[in-house]
């Protein structure tokens, strides 16, 4: 079920970054980011990692220049990401669509894709190594929207890794990105799905007006525990796991999405395992999709933000004293709230309350990439082995957000696999709650379980 970080050490050397800038000239416009792109909680850089096999029908084939000369001739068509973001009025970003370029490695690695094992998987071992922050690259403002760095193996595999400022896209958005640079590498002229911007559709209305209840923005006394000694450890979740979960859950929310069963049951055992204080409030925010949510859908090839982080909240006491049933429906009821009126709602409260961020203390971030694409991504050697986020915890604060990631074990069983951030004694205690939950056999909590916090 649990898998380690590995101990596989190797040595990567790269060359100096360059900037590839489109192949052709573009606009030099500026362009506004929605106001459900220009929030607080998206002001940082999300790591992506893709792991690629040798392919023989590739042979004489560089890797490196492969992609460089498709990210160019990509770039033409998603002009945008070759720019700077400034920052104007009322904290509001623009897109200085300048086309100097996105940020561009070509390294070499000493390592054959077989050392990295059968568990392509987080945490990678020399993850800094194979995604290198390049000193003075990583802000929001003037800098590079886009990093990437593709590493050549000893065995004629690759790695794409990416990383990418959230204000200017989504997982989704990302994914068909990366999907148009491989469909230029394996020589079409234009992308598939034609880039879409039209930030204005998730813009505040004029006057902006507050119609919802947007929890997860609320001001929450506390502070934020700063964890030390953190342990990264995956999960994997295959059709024997996800059965086993359902069976915990009453006959009528059996019906329920793997999203909703594993959000449930992990932030159940995190609260757990975090020892929280039974009497506050912990909180679950589930990363929503939006894009179908509208009575008319936004465009296909929208490549914007376009999801929202509705929030589920428990005292920490009844959720860890209750069965899966309990949190489950919580977090049934929150990813329902998000329609067209709450998108809207929330890209006004953006604009009311100046951008603020998602509310960190005592939460916890769940986002499925499953659906998103990123292993789709085809440079001309074939679909990644792995392909979706670097690392579980994105952000400042570590350990407070996970993904659900699609991945085969060695069985050649599809499932997801979820990485999860948490301090050595709480990780402990997760893995004995989860393993319990696993064999049908959970642990039954007393009302009024007093724990020391963490």
């Amino acid at each position: 079920m649990a898998t380690s970080s590995t101990s596989l050490v190797f040595k990567v050397h790269r060359h100096e970054p360059e900037l590839i800038p489109p192949a052709k000239p573009t606009p030099h416009e500026y362009k506004l980011l929605s106001d459900i792109d220009d929030q607080e909680g998206l002001r940082f850089q999300i790591p992506v990692i893709q792991f690629y096999k040798y392919n023989p029908s590739m042979q004489g084939k560089d890797p490196v220049r492969v992609i460089r000369e498709a990210l160019a001739q990509a770039l033409v068509f998603y002009y945008p990401f070759a720019g700077r973001l400034r920052e104007g009025a009322q904290r509001k970003l623009i897109v200085d669509c300048s086309g100097e370029g996105v940020m561009f490695i070509e390294a070499d690695a000493d390592v054959t894709l077989e050392q990295f094992g059968d568990a392509l998987q987080p945490p990678f071992p020399c993850l800094e190594e194979l995604l290198y922050d390049v000193p003075d690259s990583t802000g929001v403002l003037n800098c590079p929207v886009i990093l990437i760095q593709v590493t050549r193996l000893r065995c004629g595999g690759f790695i794409f890794a990416l990383r990418l400022n959230h204000t200017m896209s989504d997982a989704a958005g990302l994914a068909q990105f990366m999907s148009a640079v491989g469909e230029m590498a394996r020589g079409r002229l234009t992308p598939s799905i034609p880039p879409v911007w039209e930030r204005h559709l998730l813009g505040a209305r004029d006057p902006p007006r507050v119609t919802c209840k947007h929890r997860e923005y609320e001001e929450v006394e506390g502070t934020i525990v700063p964890y030390d000694d953190m342990v990264h450890q995956s999960f994997f979740f295959g059709p024997t796991e996800v059965s086993a979960l359902r069976k915990l859950v009453p006959k009528h929310l059996r019906k329920c999405s793997t999203f909703e069963l594993l959000t449930a049951c992990l932030w159940r055992c995190r609260t757990i395992a975090i020892q929280a204080n039974p009497e506050e409030e912990v909180r679950i925010i589930c990363i929503v999709n939006a894009r179908s949510r509208f009575n008319l859908p936004l465009p296909s090839g929208y490549y914007g933000n376009a999801f929202a982080f509705p929030v589920a909240v428990a005292q920490a006491g009844k959720l860890c004293q209750n069965p899966l049933g309990y949190s489950l429906e919580l977090v049934k009821q929150a990813k329902n709230d998000v329609t067209e009126e709450y998108m809207k709602s929330l890209a006004d409260l953006m604009v009311i309350k100046g951008r603020p961020h998602f509310t960190v203390i005592r939460s916890y971030l769940v986002s499925d990439v499953t659906r998103a694409g990123f292993d789709d991504a085809d440079f001309g050697w074939g679909k990644a082995v792995y392909g979706g986020p670097a690392k579980g915890g994105v952000g400042a604060i570590p350990g407070v957000a996970s993904f659900l990631i699609p991945f085969k074990n060695k069985k050649g069983e599809a499932g997801i696999v979820l990485p999860i951030t948490l301090p050595a004694q709480a990780m402990e205690i997760f893995v004995k709650e989860l393993d319990g939950m696993l064999k049908g056999k959970p642990i039954e909590r007393k009302p009024g379980f007093i724990s020391s916090s963490l």
